[in-house]
């Protein structure tokens, strides 16, 4: 898979992270849903890759610096043709090593609570995350659960 910088301009990223979007609205009442639309994902602090496959677009994740030692992971997505293939996972530990890079010592996360969201929590609970309190702006939510690591 190869995994790079997106600048959020072409039609395959914006149409995943509609389709991101529009499933997070349907899992999540509003006021807990934190996915970011293109807008703010082009703000300054938050890098964004996608990751290619024989030039299909197979899924994204982002990387929202929090402060200097702590950082957020947003908008994991692995395209619906390609689930269960391992492209969260490969994106999820390309994230990490980036975090390591740019001398983050944590990691955290908000996900959903539901049922929906169990895939997810587990990929991060096999990454060694750990379940903790709201962070940064986040606030306690029956629909979120939060997660850290150190790195």
């Amino acid at each position: 898979m190869l995994i790079k910088i997106d600048d959020l301009t072409g039609v395959e990223i914006k149409e995943l992270l509609n389709e991101h979007l529009i499933e997070m609205s349907q899992n999540s009442p509003p006021e807990s849903t934190h996915a970011l639309n293109i807008i703010e994902l082009q703000k300054p602090g938050i890098t964004f890759w996608s990751g290619w496959e024989e030039g299909n677009l197979v899924g994204c994740g982002a990387l929202k610096e929090l402060d200097s030692l702590n950082a957020e992971i947003k908008s994991m997505r692995t395209a619906s043709l390609h689930l269960k293939k391992g492209v969260a996972r490969k994106i999820l530990r390309h994230i990490m090593n980036q975090a390591k890079e740019g001398n983050y010592r944590r990691l955290s996360l908000e996900t959903g609570s539901m049922a929906a969201f169990e895939p997810a929590r587990k990929l991060y609970e096999n990454f060694g995350f750990v379940y903790c309190e709201p962070f940064a702006d986040y606030v306690d939510d029956p629909n979120s659960v939060f997660m850290t690591r150190e790195l």
